[in-house]
């Protein structure tokens, strides 16, 4: 199963972004997406920023992560 992960962007250095969510940072690859800026919602796969997403879908995919998490959480 892969899982992409939307996250916002940071800073852009040549085709390499600095993403963070909830505190996590990382870095990715901006090779496979065009017109990506900085505040921009990407989102993430492998290192590499596989589609640029407007705020609200990253927002409600997030909000799906998380819950699934809180699941998950209360479930052991």
């Amino acid at each position: 199963m892969c899982l992409g992960v939307p996250m916002r962007v940071e800073k852009i250095d040549g085709e390499t972004a600095t993403c963070e969510i909830d505190g996590v940072r990382r870095e990715a690859s901006l090779m496979m997406v065009e017109g990506v800026e900085v505040g921009d919602f990407v989102l993430i796969h492998a290192g590499f920023a596989i589609e640029k997403l407007d705020e609200e879908d990253a927002q409600e995919t997030l909000k799906l992560f998380r819950e699934m998490l809180d699941q998950g959480m209360a479930a052991e």
